[in-house]
């Protein structure tokens, strides 16, 4: 423990291990050509602080889709030819890899989707046909919209009731809460691994047995866990998985859901075309098996591809390592901007990932967002597309920072800087 400092449940890097991290992250930072390009158009070099919203994409992501397009680009699961036959094979090389990721039984057990927003929407449409007028879902107050728009919608065409778990002032969940909330007519309860606005990391392997104990399902959204960390559905407990390949190195357009193969077998197909049937008449079809049941009309193939090679270079990289690393920078920020006058920090939880929002008195967070611009340092502001969270926090709106492998403390020294100077001169200019 010399080299780590204790905040809370969590271990930071200091020091030496500081210092050693910091470096392996530039050596990272050449794998990136957007990150390698020379300055911005605005003069500066670029200070990417965005990660949570996408991450950029390495050069073996990148070459793995043009080699795909320039030898192998064909439809899949239809041609009886060379070509389509290779397709094939790299999508489902993708589906095993993703299987193989994060401790799936069976490759059958991972759908392709466009993204996490597309799977909270399969899934609140497919299971809802199953559940009866008043059963309940549970949700957090800090669930991104795309885990919370889905069961609006459900409850809007099933009549199934929402119920939401609130956090406490530091930004966590409490179980007691969760287990008040639970009833005979709970079936679901679905919540984020890691907040996308506060960077709360959930208990999620606590939460699952009280919510198992009870008979109901758990579903986790992992769209910023699993760029940041391992990921194991078994260890989770997580009945359904969700999370977007766009943010762990991947291209955009390709996600994936994951949910128990007995589970997914009993659910109704959502959406109809080809490769979801076995056969269709006049007068009616059949459904394919999974997991190409859930998977109408052509793939997003070289989607799969980049996910496969995105995996493949996080797991050589270590996803334990992203989470230590990225962890570390952000509280060495927090602590640096927390002594700058004006600038608050939002939210304290007992254990936060490379995430968390910011504001500056007096000044929106849109302008402070594009003075920053104008230093080359990208975030994001805004409500985070998690407004319910956001009100709580009485945040009209706030400045995201969000780091990941190839983030430094130059990365995060360039921001203090800029906040310094700007609130040394009462102004953004």
């Amino acid at each position: 423990m010399a080299n780590m400092i204790q905040t809370g449940a969590r271990g930071f890097l200091k020091g030496a291990a500081f210092d050693a991290a910091d470096a392996k992250a530039q050596g990272i930072r050449e794998d990136f050509p957007i990150l390698t390009a020379g300055p911005t158009k605005q003069g500066a070099p670029l200070v990417y602080l965005d990660s949570a919203a996408t991450s950029q994409k390495p050069r073996v992501v990148i070459d793995a889709i043009v080699d795909y397009y320039e030898n192998t680009n064909a439809n899949v699961h239809r041609s009886i030819h060379r070509l389509g036959e290779e397709a094939t094979a790299a999508l489902e090389s993708g589906r095993a890899a993703v299987a193989d990721y994060i401790g799936a039984a069976s490759s059958r057990e991972i759908i392709f989707t466009r993204g996490t927003t597309e799977s909270f929407n399969l899934l609140a449409s497919s299971l809802c046909r199953r559940l009866e007028a008043g059963d309940e879902i549970i949700l957090s107050e800090m669930e991104h919209h795309a885990n919370i728009v889905p069961w609006h919608m459900a409850a809007q065409n099933y009549g199934v009731v929402l119920k939401f778990l609130p956090l406490n002032e530091a930004g966590d969940l409490e179980l007691s809460d969760l287990d008040r909330l639970l009833s005979p007519r709970t079936k679901l309860v679905s919540l984020t691994h890691i907040s996308n606005l506060l960077g709360t990391i959930n208990p999620i392997g606590q939460i699952a047995p009280m919510v198992h104990a009870r008979g109901a399902l758990l579903a986790v959204d992992a769209a910023q866990s699993l760029p940041h960390m391992p990921i194991d559905v078994k260890a989770l407990g997580a009945d359904f998985l969700a999370f977007s390949g766009h943010k762990a190195f991947a291209p955009m357009g390709i996600g994936c859901l994951y949910g128990r193969q007995e589970l997914l077998e009993s659910l109704p197909p959502w959406q109809g075309g080809g490769e979801m049937i076995s056969a269709v008449g006049l007068h009616g079809f059949s459904v394919n098996e999974l997991p190409w049941k859930f998977e109408a009309g052509t793939p997003h193939v070289e989607g799969v591809v980049g996910l496969e090679a995105a995996l493949d270079y996080m797991q050589r990289l270590d996803p334990a390592w992203i989470d230590t690393w990225t962890a570390s920078l952000a509280a060495y920020t927090i602590e640096r901007l927390e002594a700058i006058p004006g600038v608050t920090v939002h939210g304290a939880p007992r254990l936060r990932a490379g995430l968390f929002p910011f504001t500056l008195d007096g000044v929106h967070a849109h302008d402070l967002a594009a003075f920053l611009d104008r230093g080359g340092i990208a975030v994001r502001a805004g409500k985070h597309c998690a407004h319910p969270l956001s009100d709580k926090l009485g945040l009209l709106s706030s400045c995201r920072v969000s780091f990941h492998a190839y983030s430094t403390r130059a990365d995060a020294d360039a921001l203090i800087k800029r906040l310094t100077d700007a609130a040394r001169r009462g102004a953004i200019v």
